[in-house]
């Protein structure tokens, strides 16, 4: 097959699309990426990058097409000019007739690959509209409930506008596979879509998490607890260092490893609270983070409390439980369903911080056994073969060759 993958986000960003791409290529099919300039999350283009430079580069396989893009910097107006910059540049490039396969022709098949906003499969819809083409979805997240999230009120005229242009976006697809199974009663609810064009398929992890070695309980009695990912308003980490606060009297570590829109404050609340047993790393490059995730006896995972927000399944709590270990959460929704039949950690409400707090004291009495049904659960039902045979099963179901 060849294979048009539209996403704003592409490596040295960190996303499993680079991952998921290879594979296909691996797989002896051609793949072209259209995305935007890598900015994410810190919103400054990374060292060798900008719009002038590296626009085209052939990565292990695949090509890869950077359309111009304004960088995220900080606040929400930036943000939106970032997203809006990649939607209009990538949907004037795929319809300028330069976006084509190898032999001159148009691509069998479009994966149009969304996390948040809504608009970066614009351009999707915009190659689907001039070229025929079938789209392929993989929804990791919910729009327009993502801007209720983020402040926007529900009824808003901004959520009505883009209650419509998702609603638009969502019908434009011929097949939508979604991260979590409470995503597909919202969107036949929401927009009419049939039952049939809608599909469970979760993420997977990275393979190089497979091989972490389990780790020993410390000689002290301390507990080293980890959170890994993109701090972001979203994420509700300052529940974290509140539980911190109410146990910086105990022997337990807090390591903080990401970057995002969140972390200076984060690390602020840190400074002003005294709080000398978090550790902040930073975002660290992928090759990095499975001796990381060694240091930790369980990792923590937390959301906002808002109902959309928990009907996501957060991509780490797969990457977690691949590297065997125990997940300790202040979220609500999908992701305490998944602890709970897996046994393999503890889960407070989200943004409850004391009850956080009493969920890791609990944990720290006995954890025996957790990291092994992690493991055991993620192999059953999260593998990479799994993802990437159903991948491929779906685009080929959809390909015009």
């Amino acid at each position: 097959m060849k294979i048009l993958v539209i996403f704003q986000h592409y490596h040295p960003e960190p996303f499993r699309i680079k991952d998921v791409c290879e594979e296909l290529v691996a797989c002896g099919h051609e793949v072209q990426v259209v995305c935007g300039v890598p900015n994410y999350p810190e919103g400054r283009f990374y060292p060798g990058y900008s719009n002038k430079t590296r626009r085209d580069e052939v990565l292990n396989g695949v090509k890869v097409h950077r359309v111009f893009t304004l960088p995220r910097r900080t606040g929400a107006f930036h943000r939106v000019l970032n997203y809006y910059s990649y939607s209009i540049a990538a949907s004037r490039y795929v319809t300028s007739g330069q976006c084509m396969a190898s032999d001159g022709k148009p691509f069998d098949v479009v994966l149009a690959n969304m996390v948040s906003p809504i608009m970066m499969a614009e351009p999707a819809i915009a190659y689907k509209k001039k070229y025929g083409t079938r789209v392929v979805m993989y929804c990791m997240d919910l729009w327009p409930e993502c801007l209720i999230a983020g402040g926007i009120k529900r009824g808003s005229l901004p959520y009505r506008y883009y209650h419509g242009v998702s609603r638009r976006i969502y019908r434009g697809m011929d097949k939508i596979l979604v991260s979590s199974r409470l995503f597909i009663d919202y969107m036949k609810e929401q927009f009419a879509i049939d039952a049939d064009k809608l599909q469970y398929l979760p993420q997977y992890a990275e393979a190089q998490f497979d091989d972490i070695p389990p780790k020993a309980p410390a000689p002290d009695g301390s507990l080293h607890l980890m959170f890994a990912g993109n701090i972001g308003s979203m994420q509700s980490v300052d529940t974290i260092l509140k539980a911190a606060e109410i146990l910086k009297e105990k022997n337990i570590f807090w390591h903080i490893v990401g970057g995002g829109s969140e972390l200076g404050n984060m690390q602020a609340f840190a400074h002003e609270h005294a709080l000398k047993k978090v550790s902040f790393y930073g975002r660290r490059p992928i090759e990095e983070m499975p001796k990381f995730y060694a240091m930790a006896d369980a990792m923590l995972v937390t959301m906002k409390d808002d109902p959309v927000v928990s009907l996501t399944l957060p991509g780490k709590v797969q990457t977690y439980m691949a590297a065997g270990k125990p997940i300790i959460g202040a979220i609500n929704g999908e992701t305490p369903k998944v602890i709970a039949a897996a046994d393999c950690g503890v889960c407070a409400p989200a943004e409850d911080a004391p009850a956080l707090a009493e969920s890791v004291l609990r944990f720290r009495l006995n954890y025996t056994g957790l990291a092994e049904n992690s493991r055991r659960y993620y192999q059953a039902h999260f593998s990479r073969a799994h993802y990437m045979e159903q991948i491929q099963l779906q685009l080929s179901q959809f390909a015009q060759v």
